[in-house]
């Protein structure tokens, strides 16, 4: 399968440069987001986004994920600059490079998880018993193969969980986004996720995850860790 852009053996998957996100611009509500930010995301590696409530860590992740755009500053996707593109070819790149896992999961209820997980290659056009072998076997791999037929609202939270993430990988994505994954689950199943994120690595994913949670951003399997403060980056380790 295809990842949308090619070319990750690239030394740097994304570039952010002096990137700014300001909201109700010109009004009395006038927030600054994201101010100023400069970043390099390196392809195979596990990068998190840690800050408190309000440090803008989600603000980044939705811009690095081309969910949002910044008001000012470039950033660049393997060396293709993708601030200024289309809203189209913007979606086309958000598909089939990006995967993302929430923190309330956003799976939709009413539907199967096996459905859930063939939401995001719907647009694809690829046929649907090409679409559905695949998400049977990412639900095999996360070992939620015999959920495959239940509704989501009838899974556990460790059950839902591994849905959203094999939905997250349905399009073969280069990079993975995950918003604080570990807020609602507790420590046993925080750390089942870092070992899952181990494993994506492992197959050559890049990790990008916000998180202010220990067991996140001291896990061996985080290369970099990037701190945040009122939309602006303070450390970097």
């Amino acid at each position: 399968m295809g990842s949308g852009i090619q070319g990750s053996v690239k030394k740097e998957m994304i570039q952010v440069r002096d990137v700014r996100k300001v909201f109700n611009t010109g009004r009395p509500n006038e927030f600054v987001a994201i101010d100023g930010v400069s970043l390099t995301i390196e392809p195979h590696r596990a990068t998190v986004l840690k800050g408190p409530s309000g440090s803008g860590k989600t603000t980044l992740l939705s811009l690095l994920g081309c969910m949002a755009r910044p008001t000012s500053g470039r950033i660049s996707l393997l060396d293709r600059e993708i601030t200024s593109l289309p809203e189209r070819f913007l979606t086309d790149i958000r598909r089939k490079s990006f995967g993302f896992i929430f923190q309330q999961f956003n799976l939709i209820k009413g539907i199967t998880a096996l459905e859930n997980v063939m939401v995001p290659a719907y647009p694809t056009g690829e046929r649907y018993s090409s679409l559905k072998r695949r998400a049977l076997e990412l639900l095999e791999l996360f070992d939620v193969g015999t959920k495959a037929a239940s509704k989501v609202e009838w899974l556990s939270g460790g059950e839902a969980q591994r849905v959203a993430i094999a939905r997250a990988l349905m399009n073969d994505p280069m990079v993975v986004i995950a918003d604080e994954p570990t807020a609602h689950l507790d420590t046993r199943l925080s750390r089942e996720f870092m070992e899952i994120m181990g494993d994506l690595k492992a197959r050559g994913k890049t990790l990008i995850m916000a998180s202010h949670d220990p067991i996140v951003h001291e896990s061996p399997v985080v290369d970099g860790v990037v701190e945040m403060r009122d939309g602006r980056l303070v450390e970097r380790r």
